[in-house]
């Protein structure tokens, strides 16, 4: 009974780990944002301080500063590990073919269930340029904060208690979690819980959170882009029929999908041939 209680509280601690993380850089760039966006929305400001503090935290979480301690702990949580070109690409073409997927599942799934538009979704009163580069630092700060606080702090711990497949999983849950601000909506809640599972099955496979950093940034950009802004003049098919657009969003996410598993699997095999080498 000690021994289950004792797992059950490391597995809370390690998601509480990656919340924290993930928390400390959307709490001040959130604030950065909004004072930014209310004072002098026309000078993007925000992005520079912004910029020092994501460099500060990655440093810390990777083993810098006091208490020295703890340094080498920190560097293995944040699992930075150097990786291999073949490793790299396959976790590349794995990932931008599970973005593909799971655009076409919020696409199609935001026409079938009534939601709430994500937040900054109407980029058309600001700026141009404040606009590109809100964007661009959004698409760092989350990649950076929740690569090092799920994929990193959070299933590392986890791969010490369970097989590969459940730390993964449990990660994605707490990584779903950490997006309930976007709304309850079981939709959103799924491809956010698919999107950590594509994300930490790349950490898993390739031994590390820089093969997974890009293909989140990468889905950042893909989102908030193409799909987000989209969101609020989507019709529900229930009152206007499914148009030729929502049936292409189906295919989408089945196609791709597919094309994933199949990327996946060619990911597990040039990982494991790395591996045996090493």
């Amino acid at each position: 009974m000690q021994t289950a209680l004792n797992r059950t509280l490391r597995v809370i601690w390690a998601g509480v780990l990656g919340l924290l993380i993930t928390l400390a850089g959307s709490i001040v760039w959130g604030a950065l944002l909004t004072f930014n966006l209310r004072t002098s929305a026309a000078v993007p400001w925000s992005v520079a301080p912004m910029a020092l503090f994501l460099w500060l935290m990655w440093r810390y979480l990777g083993g810098a500063g006091w208490p020295r301690s703890t340094s080498e702990s920190r560097r293995r949580s944040r699992r930075a590990n150097p990786v291999s070109g073949p490793v790299m690409a396959w976790s590349l073409a794995a990932g931008v073919l599970a973005i593909a997927a799971l655009a076409g599942y919020w696409t199609a799934l935001f026409q079938l269930v009534k939601m709430r538009p994500d937040l900054f979704s109407d980029y058309s009163k600001y700026p141009l340029l404040t606009v590109a580069l809100i964007i661009a630092m959004g698409a760092l700060v989350s990649p950076v904060t929740e690569e090092a606080g799920f994929r990193g702090y959070c299933q590392v711990r986890l791969e010490r208690e369970f097989r590969a497949p459940v730390a993964v999983g449990l990660a994605s849950f707490f990584f779903m979690l950490a997006h309930t601000n976007q709304g309850l909506y079981w939709p959103k809640l799924l491809v956010f819980y698919l999107a950590g599972v594509t994300f930490g099955t790349i950490a898993r496979l390739a031994n590390s959170m820089l093969a997974s950093l890009p293909v989140h940034i990468l889905g950042d950009l893909t989102f908030f882009i193409f799909v987000w802004p989209r969101d609020a003049a989507r019709r529900l098919i229930w009152d206007s029929g499914a148009d030729a657009w929502f049936w292409v969003h189906v295919a989408q996410a089945a196609i791709f999908t597919g094309l994933a598993i199949m990327a996946f699997r060619g990911l597990a095999r040039v990982s494991r041939g790395v591996r045996s080498v090493e």
